[in-house]
Parts: structure tokens; sequence; C-alpha cells
């Protein structure tokens, strides 16, 4: 049984499955990225709610493992050389656990760093954005009258989703026929954008019928279903 106690995270979160991957998140855009990849793969995990409302990313336990108080974190007890592996970071995350299966990137090497050139684009670029979007349309942002801040990320996100867009046409997923972990960065993110965050009429959602038909597949399956909705919150 493999002995995770040397990890601070565990006294917070004790892991009562220590042989599985141990999942620290919340299911924000960012966070179901790393349920919906184990979701996919099959591989046993144990999720934990990491409360932002107990402003638990804050806590010296989280911070230990995420010391940029971010979720999603990942403690895999079997991690390279059979040694445990504590990660952060989404993109990292689902890189290693596709590595780790032979699952969802490709082999190919030039198909492979194609993939991750998609992956950084949504790390880089539609998550940051599309979340400045949300915050200056649905929180906190709508108490300034000033609306060039919002103006900024709603024309920004609108030409995003043009490149992603063009990207998809006459492809059924982002890397082309295989789905993968680029797909499973990225529409989540769509998906919070025109569902929780309202802003579809801002940035003519409708104008992007690519971006629509991908995201309504990714949305039908199984795992993508279950995983939207892990760690299950309180």
């Amino acid at each position: 049984m493999p002995d995770l106690s040397r990890f601070p995270i565990t006294r917070k979160w004790p892991a009562t499955q220590p042989d599985r991957l141990q999942l620290y998140s919340l299911p924000t855009p960012n966070g179901v990225k790393v349920s919906i990849m184990l979701e996919e793969i099959g591989l046993p995990y144990e999720p934990h709610l990491v409360s932002f409302e107990r402003n638990d990313q804050f806590s010296p336990e989280f911070l230990s493992l995420s010391p940029n108080n971010k979720i999603p974190a990942i403690l895999d007890p079997d991690g390279p050389n059979g040694e445990p592996l504590a990660l952060f970071e989404s993109g990292a995350i689902l890189i290693y656990l596709a590595e780790k299966t032979g699952r969802l990137l490709p082999k190919d090497a030039a198909a492979r760093y194609e993939t991750i050139q998609w992956l950084m684009f949504q790390m880089g670029g539609i998550g940051p954005m599309f979340g400045q979007l949300g915050f200056f349309h649905k929180f906190a942002g709508r108490d300034y009258e000033d609306k060039r801040p919002r103006d900024r990320y709603v024309d920004e996100s609108r030409r995003l989703l043009g490149v992603l867009d063009q990207r998809l046409q006459d492809r059924q997923w982002i890397m082309g026929d295989e789905y993968g972990i680029a797909d499973i960065a990225t529409f989540p993110w769509v998906r919070n954008l025109v569902g929780f965050y309202e802003a579809g009429e801002l940035v003519q959602f409708e104008r992007f019928a690519n971006v629509q038909r991908v995201l309504a597949q990714f949305l039908a399956r199984p795992a993508v279903e279950r995983g939207l909705g892990i760690p299950r919150r309180d």
C-alpha cells in the first residue's frame, strides 16, 4: 500500500484509497478538465473537494501541493519509477495522464506537438480571456460604469472563438478525427462562457457554427457528463 503520509495535503484530505490517484479540485472549467480526463481514460481516482467558500485553496496543506493556490492538483501514488508524483496546472496534468496511459495524445511526434500547441492556445488564450470576460460581465465588473475593460475581453474572446471556429472547419475535433486533450481543455471553457457566464449574446456565439457543433458533441460524451460534476459540491 503506498504511503502518502509525507505529503501534507493528505492531513486535510485523507486518502481513503491511497492506491488510487488523488484529485484535489472543484467543478470549474479548469477543474473539470482533469475529472473528465480521468473519466475518459478509466484510471481509478479519489476526488477531494477544494472549497473556495472555505478558502481551502489558501490552506497550508493545499499550498504544499499547489503553491499557486489554483485547482486542480493531483497526487499519483504510482508516478514515474513507481514513486508518488504531485502535480499542479491542468495542462501539465493532462499531458501527464495522457502519457501515463497512452491515451488521448498522439504518439506521432509531429501530431503530439500540434496537440500541445492547441492545449497551450487554451491555457494562454481562451482560459484567461474568457475568465476575464466572465468577471467583467457577470461578477464584480458589472459595478464598473466604464465598459472598456469588459469590451476589450469581449473583442478578444470573439477573436479567439473565430480562431477555434476556423480550426474546426471540416474537422470533427480540434486535431481532426481523433478526440484528445486539446478538446478536453477547451470545451469546458466554451461551455462556461455561454452558460454560467451568460456571455453568448455578447460574443455573438451564433456566428461560430463549428464551435457550437463540437461543443454539442463534447457535452454528449458520457465521460464528459460524469466529469462535469466531479468533485461533487457540498
